[in-house]
């Protein structure tokens, strides 16, 4: 067991403490996460707004060591470096094309990203961590998938699990293990038009 975090973050305005305390570790646990909680991070996925209630997500995913180890083919190495030890690992897909027209639908992203987030929210209210990762080969994962890329788009790696021993990290990833900050509000949004 690791000693408790110390989380830095202060918001700049009255929000859940929620909000705050969803980090990306790259320290996991290896212990395996039940099959209740699995479903769990599904559900809170499931239920995610989308253009159209069309929920054009999809998260294919792996617990087995078999499993993990052939998603894990896909990431890039640093990566895999940090992601072998989490008992979860997924990506997150976006179906290109509406169901009800055949018409590309252009929001599929920005909606399969709000099921991510609804997914990361959950772990850390069963008292997971869940880390999106940019650093994968999507043509690699298509094979390791068996995705038809035709249909879906593959947007994000997600490793979670309970966080680990940052000794357990090579030492240049280990010194970063902590909640980081986030740019100021006034950076983030302008009143009115652009720069405003």
């Amino acid at each position: 067991m690791t000693a408790p975090l110390h989380n830095p973050r202060t918001p700049a305005a009255e929000i859940d403490s929620m909000f705050c305390d969803r980090w990306s570790p790259r320290a996991f646990s290896p212990e395996s996460l039940c099959v209740e909680e699995i479903a769990s991070l599904f559900e809170a996925a499931r239920w995610a707004p989308s253009c159209f209630n069309e929920q054009p997500w999809l998260f294919i995913y792996a617990v087995s060591e078999a499993d993990r180890a052939r998603f894990l083919t896909a990431l890039v190495e640093k990566n895999q470096a940090w992601a072998r030890r989490a008992p979860l690992l997924l990506f997150v897909l976006a179906r290109r094309r509406f169901n009800h027209s055949g018409k590309e639908n252009r929001h599929a992203p920005f909606d399969a990203g709000a099921a991510w987030v609804c997914l990361a929210f959950q772990a850390r209210k069963l008292g997971l961590y869940a880390h999106g990762m940019a650093g994968f080969s999507k043509e690699r994962a298509y094979e390791v998938l068996e995705v038809p890329e035709e249909d879906y788009d593959i947007l994000a790696a997600v490793a979670v699990g309970r966080h680990g021993n940052p000794g357990d990290l090579p030492p240049e990833l280990a010194a970063k293990e902590s909640p980081n900050d986030r740019k100021p509000p006034d950076e983030i949004a302008d009143e009115g038009r652009f720069g405003g």
